[in-house]
């Protein structure tokens, strides 16, 4: 990725794929609707298939021959498991062969300020998963949390050593005033936050309602190295009749406005 200049980058296919993690994670989703996910996944030779975990042994199968990664997720949705449970299903999920694993962090232990249970928690499930060879993204569900605890999550999570910091689960919804359940997802200035008050060597995913090109490419631009979508076929043709090719290809792209109230 070359550097920005206004609303323009210069990227390839290539590493347009793999900035993202196809995300097969809907409750919903029958073992036919997984099928199709993966088969996208290994078309597009996406960074990896996000999956539950018992899901592991058909993507292993079906992204055989393919440079796809397996990421299972851990505590997902809500994070609510005891970190023995977390650790075990960890381990577990990166034994099986899950190369990349999202986890999601005790949120009411980070609201309540704990520090010291969660960063135990992150630092025992990233020992757990490093040692079969796999890497640890920390989802931070950042829709519950204030600026300082994210702050702070990234400060713990650089001083560990994980591989990346995430924004969102895509199902963290926070209940309104009006009753209703929304979310905002990954935002540009929680996007900026997370870069600036995390190591450099440790990466940013954005997840949660990133579902255009030119929402990838804009948060390319701050610095984001991954993204969780479900619209990976829509991102991938829009890429192509773009112009963009496997040579370095300069294109424009419409900013994300930080100010919308819906996530994006």
């Amino acid at each position: 990725m070359a550097a920005t200049e206004g609303n323009s980058i210069q990227v390839t296919l290539h590493q347009i794929a793999k900035m993202i993690d196809h995300s097969l994670l809907h409750p919903t989703m029958t073992d036919d609707d997984i099928l199709e996910g993966l088969r996208i996944a290994k078309k597009y030779s996406v960074a990896t298939a996000c999956v539950k975990p018992y899901l592991i042994p058909m993507a292993k199968k079906e992204l055989e021959g393919s440079d796809v990664l397996v990421c299972p997720v851990i505590g997902f949705p809500h994070g609510n498991s005891t970190t023995e449970v977390k650790v075990f299903e960890a381990e577990a999920a990166a034994a099986a062969g899950g190369k990349e694993i999202d986890m999601v962090i005790n949120i009411g232990k980070a609201l309540g300020e704990e520090w010291d249970y969660v960063s135990d928690e992150i630092a025992r499930i990233n020992d757990a998963v490093t040692k079969h060879g796999a890497t640890l993204k920390v989802i931070f569900e950042n829709d519950f949390l204030q600026e300082k605890h994210i702050i702070k999550l990234c400060q713990i999570c650089s001083d560990i050593g994980v591989a990346f910091v995430k924004t969102s689960t895509g199902y963290g919804f926070v209940k309104q005033a009006n009753g209703m359940y929304s979310y905002k997802g990954a935002t540009v200035p929680h996007l900026k936050l997370m870069r600036k008050h995390s190591k450099p060597e440790i990466q940013v995913k954005a997840a949660g309602g990133v579902r255009t090109l030119d929402d990838l490419l804009h948060v390319m631009s701050l610095g984001v190295t991954r993204i969780g979508a479900t619209a990976t076929v829509a991102i991938m043709e829009e890429a192509v009749r773009r112009g963009i090719t496997e040579q370095p290809t300069t294109v424009t792209f419409k900013p994300i406005d930080d100010g919308a109230s819906g996530g994006y």
